[in-house]
């Protein structure tokens, strides 16, 4: 049995581009002779470790070696798991914008419009995240409730308010 939507839900973008191909489109700004791995092998091992809770390169690397079958399922990893130092190399050099873009390309293509949605609008300090002599990080954080879906994450400056981040 299939699931249907109801009327005044449509999705935003039918298309609905895969996350695979929407990788392939990230420029690799790495050399020609150092790619021993593929730029989208890397970030989608990435997103899938993040996603499944990873917290650094390390946890990558090893979240990458428990799920190798599986990941094996939908990218090549022609070379193996990249080791956490190469992955730590590709995220230095690559251009945060351009990924983004990926990302919200792909996440618009899964997000449902549901007429009348609430984004929820909310900013947090990040106490812990910061040395001695460091001012508060401060994040703003739009979500969309019904969709159950992070729209974007902003830092944003000191004292200001959750608006300016969601402008």
């Amino acid at each position: 049995m299939s699931a249907t939507r109801p009327p005044e839900q449509t999705l935003v973008n039918p298309a609905n581009p895969s996350l695979l191909l929407l990788l392939h489109e990230v420029e690799d700004p790495r050399l020609d002779r150092a790619k021993k791995h593929s730029l989208p092998d890397i970030l989608f091992l990435s997103l899938c470790a993040v996603i499944c809770g990873c917290e650094s390169f390390n946890d990558i690397e090893d979240f990458g070696h428990a799920k190798h079958d599986w990941l094996k399922k939908h990218i090549a990893l022609a070379n193996g798991i990249p080791s956490h130092d190469t992955i730590n190399r590709v995220f230095q050099i690559l251009a945060p914008r351009t990924f983004q873009e990926c990302l919200i390309r792909w996440t618009e293509g899964t997000r449902v419009k549901i007429s009348g949605e609430t984004v929820a609008i909310d900013g947090k300090s990040q106490r812990r995240a910061r040395n001695k002599n460091q001012n508060l990080q401060y994040i703003v954080n739009a979500w969309a409730g019904e969709n159950r879906l992070l729209l974007g994450q902003y830092k944003v400056g000191e004292k200001s308010n959750e608006w300016s981040g969601a402008t």
